[in-house]
């Protein structure tokens, strides 16, 4: 635990020298880290617009990183991500074993979800983390159309990406941000996780009140 604390208040000191090391293969690498937050339902935890914001800022100051080779890479992995996990969701539900335990109303009330709210869940769920992990997984399950997915997965991403990755090179460019990095790092973490904060506790509140 003190070597993960000692690592995010001094990031700078451990991501350039590790950077400059792998050279090209760190967009191998972020692909990866986007990629499972986004496709893997087992990886929710990992940074998404912070390690976005993060990777801008080094390519701001830093010729290890080429922002315009980051943005398309964060991109693609990022749709990628969604649907491979949309396509997870979409075969997950035909499994028998679901198909008995899922209670059938369940099933058309999800449906009916995203039939009405589909668009608006995909692409504003992708600025919420945590949540973004399960949106595409549950709008397969749902089986919600390829077509109107892929639309606004795609729009949804692009904006994430390009306000992500815009802010992170503008403010790189600051020395006050770089002399205080992982400050920011964290800020941002710390911001990106209070939707999902109000959210869980609503539905707690919610839950309760009407147990009384």
């Amino acid at each position: 635990m003190a070597n993960v604390l000692e690592i995010l208040t001094h990031l700078e000191q451990f991501i350039v020298p590790l950077l400059t090391t792998l050279g090209n293969w760190s967009y191998i690498m972020l692909f990866a880290v986007i990629f499972l937050e986004t496709g893997m339902v087992i990886f929710p935890f990992l940074p998404g617009e912070s390690l976005i914001f993060l990777a801008s800022t080094m390519a701001a100051t830093h010729t290890s990183l080429d922002i315009q080779v980051l943005v398309p890479v964060f991109f693609i992995a990022a749709v990628i991500g969604d649907t491979v996990n949309f396509e997870i969701g979409r075969h997950l539900i035909r499994l028998p074993w679901l198909q008995r335990h899922l209670p059938h109303d369940k099933q058309l009330k999800a449906q009916h979800f995203f039939s009405k709210y589909g668009s608006k869940a995909v692409m504003f769920g992708r600025f919420v983390p945590l949540i973004r992990t399960f949106v595409p997984l549950s709008a397969g399950a749902a089986k919600m159309p390829q077509k109107s997915f892929a639309l606004w997965n795609l729009l949804g991403v692009g904006i994430w990406v390009t306000v992500g990755s815009s802010l992170g090179y503008f403010f790189g460019s600051i020395d006050f941000v770089q002399d205080h990095l992982s400050l920011f790092f964290l800020g941002i973490l710390a911001c990106a996780l209070i939707p999902a904060t109000l959210i869980t506790l609503f539905k707690t509140l919610r839950r309760r009140h009407s147990v009384v």
